[in-house]
């Protein structure tokens, strides 16, 4: 609907010989109309008359149009529109017609887009903070695409760099305990039980292919920080002397780690809902020489100097608090390096935009990749950072700890078995992503008016047993005599159903999925409130007919809604 006016106000301008965006907001009173437009205040400067004059001029070139009851001009310029019956009649017929097209537009005009989302560091289980991030990620891009924008969805692996060395060497450490080797495991190593795990299965396929004695191992290695040295320098020294004892073998071990870890996380996540047109290595970058050749372009354009040994990137002169290093003093790539020549890789890909899903804890990082995007020649406006906090899970009053490192953390997989898919995905996106998020393990799983998810999900099992109720009375329905919704029940319903375009734009243009999971839930609570007040299997057909047609509508858009998050429509619950 809100569509249909903007092309009239459209026309109407196009008659005055004005060129403008109209925008039109639903009031808040519906004495004020069901729209008001604010044109007239935006043009008054422009046009240098008075706001009212010119809203006087508009009404007057508004089409006539069997929508529109009346237009007022109120206060100092406003256009309040009031709709007709029929106009909200309409929607229900649209929304039949359409099914799962209804809710659909095409601002996005194809423009590809690129959203890279989760890519958390392959060395563990995805616990419940990258949950909302995927969740997140997820619900956007099905909102991005159904406002035309063509998608698609990226998971960077960070298959390379001192992390996975780290995670290589605490496997092989394991793998050398099941060898009957004692050790003083690192306190910089990844100690959780699927460390245990990959190790178990490298001695199963491998046997003692790859033991080595312990005292040529630490032979030599900097104190760890137990015994008063430095964590960093101790497990540095471990992943040295794990590759030059190791020699080529140490690529297995390494590989057998990256590809145990990275086929659960696959597994978690499409468990989850979440599937990725592309899965794209960090090591690509690296063997095909993309992070020096990104290296040279900057040198060459004279936006890197040296300085004790490391190479930096003049960062400072493009907007950033400071310089960055892209080389250390060991000759080394930083993951800075890295990045930059991923974000190259994504535009040199000629994607239009590129979303990237951020840890919160990363926003200080968002300055210096657009500096570098800039001094490579791109416009760094076509990357937009979105920040997500984790969540914090609490099991009653124990916050449970999410330490990838100490390997005491709750899995995604665990929270989708305790809980189930469709609470956690809903719960996940609830409020804005900015906003810190504490998960409720005890309501995702009640089965109250108080779950959010039970509540929406209900609402639609109980049209589905409407349904049932009457194919086994014997009897059928058409779609027709709408005038007989008369009710406030069945006018709010009416309502809202037309504002759910208005809902998946929004939701679409600000980023932000909590919107569409507000209007679901006010949705629920309406059909709720209307079952519970007015029969709908009644003896009088048209009035049966009627309100059986406003019930599969609000069935249909609780299915598209819910689709779009990533929530099943329950037919039985």
């Amino acid at each position: 609907m809100k569509q249909h006016l903007q092309k009239l106000f459209t026309q109407a301008l196009e008659q005055l010989q004005i060129s403008q965006d109209i925008r039109l907001e639903r009031t808040r009173d519906n004495q004020h109309g069901d729209f008001a437009c604010n044109i007239a205040m935006v043009l008054a400067k422009k046009l240098h008359k008075k706001p009212r004059d010119i809203a006087t001029s508009i009404v007057e070139k508004l089409p006539k149009d069997d929508f529109i009851a009346k237009v007022e001009i109120a206060g100092p310029g406003f256009i309040n529109i009031f709709l007709t019956k029929q106009a909200y009649y309409a929607t229900i017929d649209d929304i039949l017609r359409l099914k799962t097209e209804y809710g659909k537009n095409q601002l996005g005009n194809n423009q590809s887009v690129l959203i890279e989302f989760v890519s958390a560091n392959p060395t563990g289980p995805l616990h419940v903070g990258h949950g909302r991030g995927a969740a997140y990620g997820a619900a956007l891009a099905n909102l991005l695409q159904t406002v035309g924008f063509k998608v698609h969805k990226e998971y960077y692996v960070n298959d390379a760099g001192r992390q996975m060395d780290i995670l290589a060497v605490s496997v092989w450490l394991r793998y050398l305990e099941l060898c009957d080797e004692t050790i003083e495991f690192p306190a910089n190593g990844y100690q959780g039980d699927y460390i245990w795990d990959i190790a178990a299965d490298l001695h199963r396929n491998h046997a003692a292919m790859f033991h080595k004695k312990i005292t040529e191992i630490f032979a030599d290695i900097p104190p760890d920080e137990k015994d008063g040295g430095d964590k960093e320098l101790h497990i540095d020294g471990l992943i040295q002397r794990s590759k030059q004892l190791l020699e080529k073998d140490y690529k297995i071990v390494f590989k057998q780690a990256l590809d145990t870890i990275l086929a659960n996380i696959r597994h978690d996540l499409e468990k989850f809902g979440v599937e990725y047109e592309e899965w794209f290595p960090e090591s690509n970058l690296t063997d095909t020489n993309k992070v020096q050749q990104t290296i040279d372009q900057l040198q060459a354009a004279n936006h890197t100097y040296e300085k004790d040994g490391a190479l930096w990137f003049k960062a400072s002169d493009f907007g950033d608090e400071k310089d960055r290093v892209i080389v250390r003093d060991n000759g080394q790539f930083t993951y800075f390096a890295s990045d930059i020549a991923y974000h190259k890789n994504k535009l040199e890909r000629g994607f239009d935009q590129l979303i990237n899903i951020w840890g919160a804890d990363h926003h200080g990082y968002v300055p210096r990749v657009k500096t570098a995007m800039t001094a490579l020649g791109y416009n760094a406006e076509q990357l937009t950072v979105l920040l997500v906090q984790f969540a914090t899970l609490y099991r009653g009053k124990e916050r449970l700890q999410m330490s990838t490192r100490s390997g005491e953390f709750v899995t995604l997989r665990e929270l989708r078995e305790e809980v189930g898919r469709d609470a956690a995905r809903f719960f996940y996106i609830q409020r804005k992503s900015e906003q810190h998020l504490n998960f409720d393990l005890e309501l995702a799983k009640s089965q109250t008016n108080e779950n959010p998810v039970y509540y929406i999900q209900y609402a639609h099992a109980r049209i589905c047993s409407v349904m049932r109720q009457l194919t086994e009375q014997g009897q059928s329905w058409q779609h027709n005599k709408l005038a007989n919704l008369e009710t406030a029940h069945e006018q709010a319903l009416l309502v809202m159903l037309a504002r759910y375009p208005e809902v998946i734009e929004m939701a679409a243009i600000a980023h932000e999925p909590h919107q569409l999971t507000y209007y679901l839930r006010e949705l629920a609570q309406n059909f709720h409130s209307f079952y519970d007040t007015h029969k709908i299997l009644v003896t009088d057909n048209e009035l049966r007919d009627a309100r059986l047609s406003l019930t599969a509508a609000v069935q249909q858009i609780l299915q598209n809604g819910l689709t779009i998050i990533g929530v099943s429509a329950p037919e039985v619950m």
